[in-house]
């Protein structure tokens, strides 16, 4: 099946916004803090049931999609049309969107991993030896910060997107007018 840019562009958007809404629902129902349950010289921390660690995971696994469809779309021959990567990477604009791009996805999944794998480890090592454990749980903001990390890196994705298309034309367009001048 070919894409089109409109298709690949409501592709990525889809998926950034999956991403981004995952990460701000598992930021908002991660819970303050854990129950310290005192025993036998040790705290057991007794955590509310909450999806804070899968939605943190999905929302990962989300802006990696986003990424790879992004990078994906940015290089697709559209309409069968193969433009070499260096006529792409001439142009400055794409270059810097496509670079930043790559930088806040990578950001992204870092604060996104971070606070749910924390929470994941809150959850499961959940006895302690230190009488004074307050049972803390992942740094609050972080989630919501990769959130939108995740959403900025799409945008910055569909900016690219732009870019590659409008060098895709100008390149195209120039070996049109190549061949015309040939055969004349």
């Amino acid at each position: 099946m070919a894409f089109t840019i409109k298709q690949m562009a409501a592709i990525l958007g889809a998926l950034g916004v999956i991403s981004f809404i995952l990460g701000v629902i598992a930021e908002n129902k991660k819970p303050a803090m854990g129950v310290p349950i005192n025993g036998n010289d040790v705290v057991i921390c007794k955590y509310p049931s909450d999806p804070t660690v899968a939605l943190g995971y999905l929302a990962t696994a989300f802006l990696a999609i986003t990424t790879a469809a992004g990078y994906f779309a940015v290089f697709y021959p559209y309409k069968g049309k193969v433009v070499p990567k260096a006529v792409l990477f001439r142009n400055k604009g794409f270059l810097v969107f496509l670079n930043i791009a790559v930088a806040t996805a990578g950001l992204a999944a870092a604060l996104l991993l971070w606070p749910t794998i924390t929470e994941q480890l809150h959850q499961t090592r959940n006895i302690h030896h230190n009488l004074e454990t307050e049972c803390p749980t992942a740094k609050t903001g972080v989630l919501g910060g990769g959130a939108f990390l995740s959403l900025d890196s799409c945008l910055f994705w569909l900016v690219a997107l732009m870019l590659a298309d409008n060098a895709r034309e100008d390149y195209l367009e120039e070996t049109d007018s190549k061949v015309t001048a040939v055969i004349e």
